[in-house]
């Protein structure tokens, strides 16, 4: 063994599971941010966590909010997906910039990706400094599943989205 940092340390371990964080921006709109350091934290009761860097307008939105979506997007936007992850949300308009079809979900004003495989709606239960992150504690209100979605995970160390194969 050799020592190394720690995104190469992620970039050995992939793949890793990504999503799309759905927010509310003030006008209404939805906005959408790439994230793959997330993970299901407790099913009693349900709760999940996400980090994000410090920085991130979808922090903030989620911060102001205190309701958010994360979604396990589908194989059919993996290019959007990663211009999502690329660019602020707070001047573009992801879904018009990166032509990705929002859809509504019931009892909530944020939209979320037509193709998405999975979508998880949560209200923020409190956030943590974690160096250049905050990490995101939510409790699970509601969660929607397609499995004919093919999820996308991240690869080479958050370099690329794809699915994931197996060889069974």
């Amino acid at each position: 063994m050799n020592k190394i940092n720690l995104p190469q340390a992620a970039a050995l371990t992939s793949p890793n599971p990504v999503t799309l964080v759905c927010t509310q921006k003030p006008d209404g709109s939805t906005n959408l941010a790439t994230v793959s350091w997330w993970t299901y934290l407790s099913f009693r009761p349900n709760m999940i966590a996400y980090a994000m860097a410090k920085t991130s307008y979808s922090g903030e939105m989620v911060r102001n909010n205190k309701k958010v979506i994360l979604t396990i997007p589908g194989a059919e936007i993996g290019e959007a997906v990663m211009g999502c992850g690329s660019t602020t949300g707070r001047n573009t308009d992801k879904a018009a910039t990166f032509v990705i079809e929002l859809a509504e979900v019931e009892n909530s004003s944020i939209k979320i990706p037509v193709h998405s495989r999975v979508a998880i709606q949560c209200s923020l239960k409190e956030y943590h400094e974690v160096g250049d992150h905050y990490l995101y504690i939510c409790d699970v209100e509601q969660v929607y599943g397609n499995a004919d979605e093919e999820a996308l995970f991240a690869w080479n160390g958050y370099g690329k989205v794809a699915p994931a194969k197996q060889n069974v």
